[in-house]
C-alpha cells in the first residue's frame, strides 16, 4: 500500500526521482574513479620500455600508432579473442622485367621466381677476399658470385616501395643486388644497391671496375 507521501508501495521503499538522480551521480563518480586509476606510473612505463626492447622495436612510432583513433580498441578485441591478426605475405616476382634507369640497359637478369620476403630469409654475403681489409676487383667478385643465388633488382625496388620491410641494421651497409647487371649508355657495367640517405632509403649504383672491400660490398642472397 502507498501512503499519502507516495514514497512507499506494498510495504517496500520506492525510489524518488531525486534519489534516482543521486544514484546515477554515484555511478558516474565510481566510473570516473575507476578510470582515474589507469595511470602511467613509473612501473608501467618501465614495462612498456622493456617490451619495446624485447621485441626489437627501436622507436615510439608503434606506440604513437597504438594511441591513434580506435587502434587500441582493435588490439583489445584481439586479446579478448573477438578478432585475429592476419600476417601479410610479401611475395616478390623475381621473373618480371626489372626497372631500367634512363640511358641504361640490362646485360644480365637472373630470374628467381616468386620470392617470399622476410628479413630472416636474407643473408648479406661477403667473399673471403673482401674480408679483413682485403680488396677484390668488381669483375672478379661478379664471377665469384656467379654460383650464388644472388637476389636481383626486383627485390631492391620492392623494398624501396615498402621501406618498413628493410632491416634496421642495413642502414650502415651497402646492400647490392647482383642478380641484375646493367650497362650505362657508354658500356660501363653497374650493379645497383640499397642505400640509406640519412632520412630515407634510396638506391645507388657502383661501377664494377675497381677494387671492392668490405666497405662497398654486401651481396643480398637467400639464407640457406
Amino acid at each position: 500500500m502507498s501512503d499519502s507521501s507516495g514514497l512507499f508501495c506494498y510495504g517496500k521503499p520506492a525510489i524518488s526521482s531525486q534519489a534516482h538522480w543521486q544514484k546515477s551521480r554515484l555511478s558516474v563518480a565510481e566510473e570516473e574513479t575507476t578510470m582515474s586509476e589507469v595511470t602511467l606510473d613509473v612501473g608501467l612505463a618501465y614495462k612498456i620500455k622493456q617490451a619495446l626492447s624485447r621485441n626489437g622495436i627501436p622507436d615510439v612510432a608503434d606506440l604513437d600508432w597504438l594511441v591513434t583513433g580506435d587502434n587500441i580498441a582493435k588490439m583489445r578485441r584481439v586479446r579478448l579473442g573477438h578478432a585475429e591478426i592476419v600476417i601479410t605475405e610479401h611475395v616478390i616476382d623475381c621473373d618480371a622485367e626489372p626497372l631500367i634507369p634512363d640511358r641504361w640497359y640490362v646485360e644480365e637478369h637472373q630470374k628467381g621466381g616468386a620470392f617470399k620476403w622476410s628479413a630472416e630469409g636474407v643473408t648479406l654475403y661477403l667473399d673471403k677476399r673482401q674480408k679483413n681489409g682485403k680488396w677484390i676487383d668488381g669483375n672478379e667478385l661478379r664471377q665469384a658470385l656467379a654460383m650464388k643465388p644472388v637476389l636481383n633488382a626486383n627485390v631492391l625496388d620492392y623494398l624501396l616501395a615498402h621501406p618498413h620491410l628493410i632491416p634496421e641494421e642495413w642502414k650502415d651497409k651497402a646492400v647490392f643486388f647482383w642478380g641484375t647487371i646493367y650497362r650505362e649508355w657508354n658500356g660501363d657495367p653497374y650493379v645497383r644497391y640499397l642505400d640509406w640517405y640519412g632520412d630515407r632509403w634510396g638506391w645507388s649504383a657502383r661501377l664494377l671496375d675497381g677494387d671492392w672491400s668490405d666497405v662497398y660490398n654486401t651481396a643480398a642472397v637467400p639464407a640457406s
